[in-house]
């Protein structure tokens, strides 16, 4: 992947959402895969939690070729990571998750640059899309065309009041080309997302909870926290059968019932003969915290 390890640091956040009675305080292992795109790897209690940070303040994160090579590193070296158990899509810029594509760098291509430029945008988000755990997408701020599609190819999205999201391509002449025209509806259902696609109209955090673009809407600056406490409840689950479960969810919704029954029956019968399945039965027994290992 290319990544280099930055110095240790001590990183203490208390959560205002317990209303003052915990807080959580991790060691970050820092790492980029590009000057846009670092990758913060949780650990103690936390570990098992991966964080992506946008940082390319100077476009509002809007995704050039640098930025895009660096998500595409990450997703990949992620994926290949079994120790990782969910993903967080953050930005290290306020108020801003991402502002879509850099229609400046756009600007100096020729057609056909643009073409192969879009297509590995779609290909990175599928990646992201396909990555084996759960991913989150922390939307603080605006999340437009491309940095929608992102947050789309999450699993789940969490966002803050302040947040402005929608595919204004079409105001552009060109349609959402990352995969918006076919997750959105996938998502809304079809005559939502035709009209959100049609007008390129931009929808507010609360209306974006209303329609079920986002899981959580929360106060401006809370939705990492919110984004967090989730991550770290589905830390506390059996690794191989959170993989499991997405795959039987995402692949199970291109198939019939019937077919989709059969992969259900699959994917739980490799998790049978597991060490996890096995110390969740004991932790259940014996009143105690279960304690896995992805094995």
């Amino acid at each position: 992947m290319g990544v280099f390890t930055k110095p240790l640091y001590h990183h203490c956040r208390r959560n205002f959402s317990f209303n003052y009675r915990y807080q959580s305080c991790r060691t970050l292992i820092l790492q980029s895969s590009s000057e846009s795109v670092k990758v913060q790897r949780l650990s103690h209690d936390d570990s098992g939690i991966v964080e992506v940070h946008l940082d390319r303040p100077e476009t509002k994160n809007a995704i050039g070729k640098e930025m895009l090579r660096g998500l595409r590193n990450a997703f990949e070296a992620i994926n290949r990571d079994a120790s990782a158990n969910v993903v967080m899509i953050c930005s290290s810029v306020p108020r801003v998750f991402c502002a879509g594509a850099d229609l400046k760098e756009r600007k100096t291509m020729n057609p056909s640059e643009v073409q192969f430029f879009v297509n590995s945008l779609r290909s990175t988000f599928s990646l992201l899309e396909a990555i084996h755990v759960p991913t989150i997408a922390v939307i603080e701020g605006a999340a437009l065309g491309g940095g929608l599609e992102m947050a789309l190819s999450c699993d789940l999205r969490i966002c803050g009041e302040d947040a402005v999201l929608g595919l204004p391509e079409t105001g552009l002449a060109i349609i959402p080309g990352a995969g918006g025209t076919q997750r959105l509806p996938r998502l809304l259902g079809k005559s939502v997302a035709k009209e959100l696609i049609f007008t390129g109209r931009k929808v507010g955090g609360r209306d974006a909870m209303t329609v079920g673009l986002v899981n959580y809407c929360v106060p401006v600056g809370e939705a990492h926290l919110k984004a967090l406490e989730i991550a770290q409840h589905i830390n506390q689950k059996g690794p191989l059968a959170l993989r499991m479960a997405k795959r039987a969810i995402n692949e199970g919704l291109e198939l019939t019932m019937e077919s989709a029954l059969a992969l259900e029956e699959e994917c739980y019968e490799q998790l049978l003969n597991t060490k996890d399945r096995l110390e969740g039965l004991a932790a259940f027994a014996e009143k105690r915290k279960p304690r896995y290992n992805g094995e």
